[in-house]
């Protein structure tokens, strides 16, 4: 039994050798990156626009509204930056 998962492990790993190698893990990457700054984006301005309605709804509110939405918009942020570069790395 272990010898067969040795042998998948390795063939899984020369697929994978030749798939980084012909292009195609370059264009996953490509593609994976593209879907990282969209998720991110769209993210950001949901976090935008909910902050300025519940602003509109309680305008006393306004200053504590803000500090939460940035720091929501920065941990969005951070998480995108991190996806990026692993996305390099590997």
């Amino acid at each position: 039994m272990f010898e067969f998962a040795m042998l998948l492990a390795q063939t899984a790993d020369e697929i994978a050798m030749q798939a980084a190698t012909s292009g195609f893990g370059k264009l996953g990457v490509g593609i994976g990156m593209g879907l990282v700054i969209m998720g991110a984006g769209l993210g950001i301005g949901r976090i935008g626009g909910s902050a300025v309605d519940a602003m509109a709804r309680q305008p006393e509110a306004s200053g504590t509204i803000a500090t939460n939405m940035l720091i929501a918009a920065a941990l969005v942020e951070g998480v995108s930056v991190i996806a990026l570069i692993l996305m390099l790395i590997l």
